[in-house]
């Protein structure tokens, strides 16, 4: 059953047509990701389905039965409502029936033994029972608390942005509704948290349209990926990694068709310059079809967005913490803590809401001052701070100034990483901000356009240490993927705050993690650092494995192929099988041993934190090969 379909639907806000012709059925089972860049509409198109805007033309059509509940990027609600009462006011038949209910026995309570009202409760606790809205409460209760919500009675005016979404997105879970739209529910969730949420996702059996920046989010939550491009919508029949697979081999196959019609047009149009007499029919016909082949248009690949701004040198000393304590009220965020940053550390900072991670940032830029300990900048250090926070992005845009004046406020002409010097418009055109978009005003650009406009000044000013807190929220997936690759190169220093793991995976070699009120170090990145802590979780023996314990991975085939061919040790090989066998143990040995150091008691020097994960990373290769090479010499000595 379609709960949702979209015929034709159009929009335009005049200076930027954002969509064409979109047709799409939204069904039970449907996981439908979508995505775009920023400003291309995808916002827009939630609020068409949910009600909030009116399409330009097209149809839009909602099964009469179907509920849908659409939670937006900032969420309204009544800030004079508890926690327990906004999610209650927002999830739907059940909550009005146990209302119904407590006001009926209100009523008998005052009336005594009133037929007619005991007839009632006893019908809708009936329904009630069918409904299966008895444990509703503690549902609500339960969603609330994975969500990092701990007090229900709580007004919603003392919440932060960042919880009235987390509002939002528990009132829309515990509704169960038909339809679930989402704009950005990863946004302000932690790791933990966003995991959680994905597997609840996979076990929801409505239908589900989101937008989201997480791409391993994304990759296991939808069936189906739906892509805005310039006003068209593709649809692609799979995950986010099918969706790049098929996109990769839809464009290939549209250059080569246009490569090869260029050829045909240009051979056409030289028969053409040669001045045919066109007396035949068929001479007419092909000079008619060198017409129609001139104006046929195609469309060009999707415009991606070009980071290169040039950088500073950043000298030997780059920011030294020493003995940095931070702390507001009895509560200490930071204690204690040394480190000094290199000139090329990747740095990523994890741990949930509101433990410390922003303070540290402004404790390394100069904004805070620590209660004890010092911070130490070095003279060549530039820094450059994209912050996350909403309030800081208002304050740096001026709503009414036109998009290219504001860049123009930093420089008129832009010097490239390749040492080029271009206008601050072509470079506005690198992020794709085309002409016309130019000379509009701020206040016209969509939320993740207006962090895009923010993110290029800021390369602009070519700092030397670059710090991302939580650059991810609202930036396209598109964008993202292109800052990865910039921070690839990039000649200085990066520190991202990030709860995005795949971020996190592709920028990062070192985590501080905020944990059990302690900034801890863990070399590697995000998924070494999830490893380890899986690995801590399991019960660990007290010796190191055995080089037996390899045997368990002998397979079957491999016994057969041997028995196939018996032949035996050669003097060097049983030479070589004993080294093996006394060797393993002490490998394993001396693995354990580096974990152990670099997890739980990590040097102060960057240069030896590097030397040791060099070693590790080199141990655990020769493991790998040592243990495969002795299960081949087991199999000849039987």
């Amino acid at each position: 059953m379609a709960w949702v379909q979209l015929e034709g639907i159009r929009k335009d806000f005049g200076i930027k047509e954002l969509l064409k012709d979109v047709t799409l059925n939204l069904g039970e089972g449907d996981r439908i990701g979508l995505i775009g860049t920023n400003g291309s509409g995808k916002s827009t198109l939630l609020r068409i389905i949910a009600g909030q805007e009116s399409p330009d033309g097209g149809t839009l059509r909602i099964h009469p039965d179907a509920r849908v509940v659409y939670v937006p990027q900032q969420p309204e609600m009544d800030p004079g409502r508890t926690v327990l009462e906004q999610v209650f006011a927002d999830s739907g038949e059940k909550v009005q029936a146990i209302r119904e209910y407590e006001l009926l026995s209100e009523q008998l309570a005052e009336r005594g033994d009133d037929p007619v009202l005991l007839a009632k409760l006893s019908d809708l606790s009936h329904r009630l029972d069918s409904l299966n809205a008895w444990e509703l409460e503690s549902r609500i209760k339960s969603v609330l608390t994975q969500l990092g919500i701990h007090d229900f009675e709580r007004r919603v005016s003392d919440l932060s942005g960042g919880y009235r979404k987390r509002l939002a997105l528990a009132a829309g879970l515990v509704a169960e509704p038909d339809v679930l739209l989402l704009d950005e529910p990863t946004n302000h969730l932690d790791a933990l948290t966003t995991e959680w949420l994905q597997d609840c996702l996979k076990r929801f059996r409505g239908a589900i349209l989101l937008i989201t920046h997480d791409r391993y989010f994304l990759d296991q939550v939808t069936n189906r990926i739906l892509e805005i491009d310039r006003g068209d919508c593709y649809g692609y029949a799979g995950n986010y990694a099918y969706y790049l697979e098929k996109k990769a081999e839809q464009e290939a196959s549209a250059a080569s068709s246009q490569q090869k019609f260029a050829g045909v047009l240009r051979r056409e149009l030289e028969w053409l310059q040669r001045g045919p007499k066109a007396r035949s029919t068929k001479q007419k016909a092909r000079i008619q079809r060198i017409e129609e082949m001139r104006e046929t248009e195609f469309k060009q690949a999707q415009g991606k967005v070009e980071i290169s701004t040039a950088s500073r040198r950043l000298g030997k000393k780059a920011i030294l913490l020493e003995n940095v304590t931070k702390g507001y009220g009895d509560r200490t965020l930071l204690d204690d803590f040394t480190y000094e940053f290199s000139p090329l550390d990747r740095v990523g900072v994890i741990g949930p809401n509101g433990v410390g991670k922003s303070t540290l940032m402004n404790l390394i830029t100069g904004r805070l001052e620590p209660d004890a300990g010092q911070v130490e900048i070095g003279s060549t250090v530039v820094f450059g701070y994209f912050d996350q926070q909403s309030e800081q992005l208002e304050a740096a845009l001026n709503s009414s100034q036109r998009v290219i004046d504001y860049l123009k406020d930093e420089a008129e002409l832009v010097r490239t990483a390749d040492g080029q010097t271009i206008t601050a418009s072509q470079m506005l055109e690198r992020f794709l901000f085309p002409p016309a978009q130019q000379f509009s005003p701020v206040s016209k650009l969509s939320g993740g356009e207006k962090r895009r406009l923010y993110l290029l000044r800021i390369l602009m000013q070519a700092p030397n240490i670059l710090i991302l807190d939580e650059p991810t929220n609202d930036l396209d997936v598109q964008t993202l993927a292109v800052l990865e690759e910039y921070l690839e190169d990039f000649g200085g220093c990066v520190i991202v705050v990030s709860h995005d793991r795949y971020f996190l995976d592709r920028t990062v070699d070192q985590i501080f993690a905020f944990e059990d009120g302690q900034l801890k170090r863990y070399p590697g990145n995000y998924s070494m650092y999830l490893e380890f802590h899986q690995r801590q979780q399991v019960p660990t023996p007290e010796t190191p494995p055995s080089v037996a314990a390899a045997t368990v991975t002998e397979s079957p085939s491999r016994r057969a192929n041997a028995a196939e061919k018996p032949r035996r040790l050669s003097y060097k090989e049983k030479r070589e099988l004993e080294q093996l066998e006394q060797s393993i143990p002490e490998w394993e040995e001396r693995k354990q041993q580096l974990e152990e150091t670099l997890y739980r008691n990590p040097p102060s020097g960057f240069s030896e934190v590097q030397a040791l994960s060099q070693e590790l990373a080199d141990l655990e290769q020769r493991i790998e090969q040592g243990t495969e090479r002795w299960l081949e010499l087991s199999e000849l000595a039987g």
